[in-house]
């Protein structure tokens, strides 16, 4: 049998680099500065590696205009519930908008939400997308958001949330097969959270370490995946 067509070499292939990339994308998140930093840069090499290696188009791995239309009800859904999450929060007297207009908002939230984006494509275009040729489609889903889930510990919020984020937009990717919506949907949920859950409950939308060194009135997380400038 040809090796290139062995499917036991996919299958050891994907599981070999789901290993690697969550080992690199831990220890990122447990490590304290200045070696994150270092982490970071190998981090994102190595998966780039990954990806490069195992490219198979850009549509597979949902970056297609197919189903782009079908699948904007998803965005539309998570606005209208952040909506809900920002009247509550005015109520509650827990709304925290940077200080400054439109304009102040967009420049606190845009780098944010490229890394929002960034996840969202390591979740599913990365991670899914090896666990399905490693396990059924309902075990792969629920694989791969608990992993995401996972790397977002100790963080009482972000974790459950982010499982259950992590289950609905695995079983919305397999069915329209287009990552754009999902990518907007994150970043508007994420941004809600920053804004409508006070900086002490959620320690600035830290993880890992960062969440655990938390102390309040501190404006920049220095640890983790996700980030908020709000204090």
């Amino acid at each position: 049998m040809n090796k290139a067509s062995d499917p036991r070499i996919g299958k050891r292939r994907a599981a070999l680099e789901v290993a690697a990339a969550y080992v690199l994308i831990l220890s990122v998140v447990w490590t304290p500065r200045p070696l994150q930093r270092f982490l970071w840069i190998v981090a994102a090499a190595g998966i780039a590696v990954m990806v490069w290696r195992g490219f198979e188009g850009w549509k597979p791995m949902g970056f297609t205009a197919a189903n782009l239309g079908r699948a904007l009800w998803i965005a539309c859904a998570v606005v209208a519930a952040a909506a809900i999450a920002v009247l509550i929060a005015t109520r509650l007297h827990t709304l925290r908008l940077p200080p400054g207009g439109p304009l102040a908002f967009i420049a606190t939230y845009a780098a944010y939400s490229l890394w929002t984006a960034v996840q969202q494509f390591l979740l599913q275009s990365f991670f899914l997308l090896r666990l399905l040729r490693l396990m059924p489609k309902t075990a792969a889903v629920l694989a791969a958001a608990a992993l995401f889930a996972a790397a977002h510990l100790p963080n009482p919020v972000l974790t459950p949330a982010t499982l259950l984020w992590g289950i609905a937009a695995c079983f919305l990717f397999l069915r329209y097969r287009n990552i754009f919506p999902l990518m907007l949907a994150h970043a508007i949920l994420g941004i809600a959270v920053s804004i409508t859950v006070p900086g002490p409950v959620v320690h600035n939308m830290r993880v890992g370490l960062g969440y655990l060194t938390y102390r309040p009135h501190q404006h920049r997380p220095a640890y983790g995946f996700h980030s908020s400038t709000q204090p």
